[in-house]
């Protein structure tokens, strides 16, 4: 899931944009949510301190501050060299200036509507399905942060994908996706592949594998060998 920040000082623009982004959202049946709007500034930094972003959209120019939008990107470019920056404007004399940092789109606010919002979520969605490896792409509009996937499961003629959160599921086999995966991610019995990156724990007395988020995956004997190879035995072994 795509997790989106809107910040503007207007609060009317504000709640347009969220109602725009949300029926983009629910039309095009993407994975995707806002998790923070604000009129504050402050909001979005102290939020992305501690909190997965991945799509900010920005005013440019906030009326009552000589802050501004500009600044802000700067700020969250400091921490945040990946996340997808999409700036809002009434003046477009802004927009050659917020290219600077890796802007990936800005919208004139008096022209914005559902077709033109879906045409940049369409564009971005794509960006992200071929260019950016901190995603896996699991259907037409779903893409999953490969850091979150605990385990994969195979079930019948679908994939389970087992993330921090959630569990997402698809019609996919194992040869299909293996060349999608880094190297983190480890065959462990026939219907398992583990992230080795996020197992806490190992029991070689039955044979389970215990992830982060608690959840639970095995071991088979036709793979135990290859990849307990891969584990840092010290780390994680009961």
């Amino acid at each position: 899931m795509l997790n989106f920040i809107i910040c503007d000082d207007e609060i009317h623009m504000l709640n347009r944009l969220e109602q725009l982004f949300n029926k983009c959202f629910l039309l095009h049946d993407y994975d995707a949510k806002i998790v923070l709007k604000t009129t504050n500034y402050n909001d979005v930094i102290s939020y992305m301190s501690c909190n997965k972003v991945d799509v900010v959209v920005l005013d440019i120019e906030f009326k009552n501050s000589k802050f501004n939008g500009l600044k802000l990107a700067e700020q969250i470019r400091t921490s945040n060299k990946n996340c997808y920056i999409i700036f809002t404007t009434s003046h477009m004399e802004y927009v050659m200036k917020a290219y600077q940092f890796k802007t990936f789109d800005y919208l004139i606010k008096n022209t914005i509507t559902l077709n033109s919002l879906s045409e940049t979520l369409d564009r971005l969605f794509d960006d992200i399905a071929t260019t950016n490896n901190k995603f896996l792409k699991i259907d037409k509009n779903t893409y999953v942060d490969i850091n979150d996937i605990q385990f994969i499961e195979k079930h019948g003629m679908k994939l389970l994908y087992h993330t921090f959160h959630n569990t997402y599921e698809t019609y996919n086999s194992f040869s299909k996706i293996k060349d999608k995966l880094p190297d983190n991610f480890v065959r462990c019995h026939k219907s398992y592949i583990a992230n080795i990156n996020n197992i806490s724990n190992i029991s070689s007395s039955d044979n389970t594998i215990m992830f982060k988020n608690n959840s639970v995956c095995y071991i088979g004997p036709k793979y135990k060998n290859s990849f307990l190879e891969m584990i840092d035995y010290d780390a994680v072994f009961e």
